[in-house]
């Protein structure tokens, strides 16, 4: 934002104060000047200059010799324009100006064989003007040889600061020099505001009407009437033109004005042209088609926030005016609106139509509330002063959602536990003073601050100490010689998964990320979705709640250029609604960190040893094995089959560890690889590594080896075929003693020779007592113990008996 230092003088004095300090002390308070522009500079060598004399070139017709004198010599000039003439107060460029408009620097030349020692300029020489048809003639009045900057109050230093995105207090000259006020402890002084108020009432005149006050709080009308559009005076054109702005008229200028001045957007409406002498704020509806100002027609969405009359929309509220209700050369009548909008609303509506003003910019930072009607009034007296008219009396005040001041303790000692260092408590109550704090009261040990309401950042203490900090002085913080530091256990967030990467790619697998925005169609179909407020794109509306469909889409770009065998994973965070409602908490949803590793295509390529091998369900289980070991030792895990009509794969399983579900997995159905395309078997396995963070991994501890010796036993029972291998072993578990160890499948058999629906499992059991050594009795008993038991439970059969 550009700063006008001559501007910033009308509410602060600095005429003692060199630009520099200003510079160093708002950047150091967090408002960065990023260029210091000295308009004097652009004119340096360029002075008021005396035509003594002139006449016609001796070797040119369309050329003058003139003899130009700079209060202190007398200078032969060569001049082109057909306006000059002797007597004439011009602006004379000395040789070793630089022409602002091109950049040429002048030098001693020859014209025709006359010699020239500069240059009479003209307007658009001088960057202030189109005309060059002839020199600029200045007034008469000004003496020769001042500085052209200084006669023509170009003399200005603008400031380029970039204000952040949370200090939308500062975008404006008295948001400034409140800033420089605190800064030098100097006097703040706000514009004398006194009007000339006659005639009817504003409310007899006009009326507001305020149908959503959620995203319109408060709006203020002010009615001035017979007013005359035209010209805006010297004085507001440089004001406005000093930081890049284009005068308009008066009316528009006095409103861009007040707009930098205080910060608070304006809008002049043509009375004449609102039907009903009505406003109506209300929300777009429906297919609703806008001309804005720069006659352009936009598409509203129904819930953008319309300023409108009693039969059409005058105005997209907080962004843009529109054009059949803009101030003209006929105007005659204006209602002056000044309001408060919801900053969420108008950043929806400006992101939505791709339209930025400044308005808008200000308005999705947060204005004032309680600076609207102050604004108006300003406005009002503006335009009397610059285009006559009556200014009615009162103002329409539409104010049913009420704004009020926050209340905030600062405690002292918290300063200084804070900062380091202790700050007098006066000075402390006299900088938030300064920036507009009511101290409602102040102990030894506290203040209370009612926080001004154009200060939106500031919420709790430790924004107070901040603001103590950064106007005190950062650059006053004392040098620490020494620091303390204790030596203790620091736990590393990111260590697992560093592990997580390091052994998947030794297991040969690569690892992507993915972009963690989907569409709402794909996002819905892995779990209840979470619109985003303000998407970029249909496709990134929604936040993803799987890492299934990115790393689907990575197959299917990587199939496309014939890279069919893959070994995939990522790591990253879903999101999911709790419910269907709207999300309103933190409690209203969830986010994990999810791990999916993918294999597809083939293990083993064709060879002149082998062929083909595709991968499949038993390969990923193994890697899913191998992985856990890992990650997990000395944890029991258990990978259970369950129903596929749950789940989005087929021959699905999922981990289990601690009674807790960390995984799921198997072969992904064809219906969501259809989706992305991909036209052959995925095998994936989807792990929740927050739940899996969660698990105790046992200290490793030494174990003595076994002295005495083990007892196997192989048992093979024909079974019905939907009975698995983990249902045998419970029970075989349940049915023996803690001598039993170990169980082991070994062998899996299906054949018509077993009976229809039957299947074989073969089991070796170990058997092993770390005492002693164990009895042939002993080990037989529990032996037969577990064959009868699993007999009896599941109808089985000993196979070979």
């Amino acid at each position: 934002m550009k700063i006008s230092i001559n501007w910033l003088n009308d509410y602060i004095d600095l005429k003692n104060i060199s630009v520099d300090e200003i510079v160093d002390k708002l950047t150091y308070a967090g408002l960065e000047v990023e260029e210091v522009d000295d308009q004097s500079k652009k004119f340096e060598n360029i002075v008021v200059g005396y035509v003594n004399e002139v006449k016609k070139h001796p070797n040119a017709d369309k050329l003058s010799l003139c003899k130009v004198n700079d209060g202190e010599n007398e200078y032969s000039v060569v001049c082109g324009a057909p306006n000059v003439s002797a007597g004439q107060k011009v602006a004379f460029a000395k040789v070793g100006a630089v022409i602002p408009n091109g950049g040429m620097k002048l030098e001693k030349v020859k014209i025709r064989g006359e010699v020239s020692f500069g240059m009479i300029c003209s307007e658009r020489e001088l960057g202030l003007g189109d005309n060059h048809e002839g020199i600029m003639v200045l007034d008469p009045s000004l003496k020769e040889g001042l500085s052209f900057a200084e006669a023509m109050e170009m003399n200005d230093t603008v400031l380029e600061i970039a204000i952040t995105p949370n200090r939308a207090d500062a975008l404006s000259h008295i948001g400034i020099a409140r800033e420089l006020s605190a800064l030098f402890d100097l006097q703040l002084k706000y514009p004398d505001v006194n009007l000339k108020e006659s005639g009817k009432k504003s409310e007899e005149l006009a009326s507001v009407e305020i149908k959503n006050s959620n995203n319109c709080p408060r709006y203020i009308g002010k009615v001035v009437s017979n007013v005359e559009i035209k010209e805006s005076p010297n004085w507001l054109k440089k004001r406005l033109k000093s930081i890049g702005l284009r005068p308009i008229n008066n009316v528009v200028d006095v409103t861009n004005f007040v707009l930098y001045e205080v910060g608070q957007p304006l809008h002049a409406f043509d009375l004449d042209n609102l039907g009903g002498k009505k406003i109506i704020v209300r929300d777009a509806g429906k297919n609703t088609k806008f001309t804005t100002l720069d006659s352009k027609e936009r598409n509203l969405q129904s819930n953008d926030l319309m300023i409108c009359d009693t039969n059409k929309p005058v105005a997209i509220a907080g962004v843009m005016g529109g054009e059949n209700s803009e101030v003209t050369s006929t105007t005659k009548n204006l209602l002056i609106e000044s309001a408060y909008f919801n900053p969420s609303s108008i950043r929806k509506t400006s992101k939505n139509l791709g339209l930025s003003t400044d308005a808008s910019y200000r308005f999705e930072r947060g204005t004032d509330p309680k600076i609207t009607k102050w604004a108006a009034i300003r406005a009002a007296q503006l335009i009397q002063t610059t285009a006559g008219g009556i200014i009615a009396k009162g103002e329409i005040d539409a104010y049913p959602k009420r704004i009020t001041k926050k209340k905030v303790f600062l405690r002292y000692s918290r300063i200084e536990k804070i900062l380091g260092y202790k700050i007098n408590n006066s000075t402390v109550k006299k900088i938030l003073t300064k920036l507009g704090f009511e101290i409602k009261s102040a102990t030894k040990e506290k203040l209370t601050a009612m926080l001004p309401t154009y200060r939106h950042d500031i919420e709790r203490e430790i924004d107070l100490i901040e603001e103590v900090a950064r106007i005190y002085g950062y650059n006053k913080i004392p040098e620490v010689s020494k620091i303390s530091v204790t030596l203790e256990e620091k736990v590393d967030h990111s260590a697992l998964n560093d592990k997580v990467r390091e052994f998947l790619n030794s297991l040969g697998f690569y690892e992507i990320i993915t972009n963690s925005l989907l569409s709402e169609d794909i996002a819905s179909r892995f779990g209840s979705a979470i619109n985003l407020l303000n998407p970029q794109s249909k496709e990134m509306s929604h936040l993803r709640t799987s890492l299934i469909p990115g790393l689907l889409t990575s197959i299917s770009n990587n199939i496309k250029v014939n890279e069919k065998d893959l070994q995939f994973f990522e790591l990253g965070k879903v999101f999911e609604k709790v419910s269907a409602a709207n999300i309103n908490d933190f409690k209203d949803f969830t986010e994990s960190e999810h791990l999916l590793l993918a294999l597809t295509g083939n293990r083993i390529r064709n060879e002149w040893l082998e062929k083909d091998s595709p991968f499949d369900v038993y390969d990923l289980k193994g890697f899913v094995e191998s992985f856990l070991a890992k990650i997990l030792p000395g944890v029991i895990i258990n990978l259970k089959s369950m129903n596929e009509l749950e789940s989005k794969f087929d021959n699905s399983f999922r981990i289990i560890c601690e009674n807790q579900n960390i995984g799921l997995g198997g072969n992904l159905k064809k219906e969501f690889c259809t989706l992305f395309d991909v036209d052959q078997d995925v095998y994936m396995i989807q792990v929740d590594l927050s739940v899996l963070k969660k698990i105790n991994i046992p200290k490793k501890i030494f174990n003595e080896l076994l002295k005495f010796p083990k007892v196997y036993r192989d048992v093979a029972f024909v079974l019905d075929v939907d009975i698995t291998s983990d249902q045998v072993i419970h029970i075989i578990k349940e049915a023996t003693t803690n001598l039993l160890h170990n169980i082991k499948l070994f062998d899996i058999f299906q054949s018509e020779s077993l009976g229809k629906g039957k299947k074989s499992l073969a089991f070796q059991l170990e058997f092993f007592n770390s005492n002693r050594t164990l009895t042939e009795e002993e080990v037989e008993k529990d032996f037969r113990n577990a064959i009868k038991t699993v007999e009896k439970i599941f109808n089985a059969q000993l196979r070979g008996s």
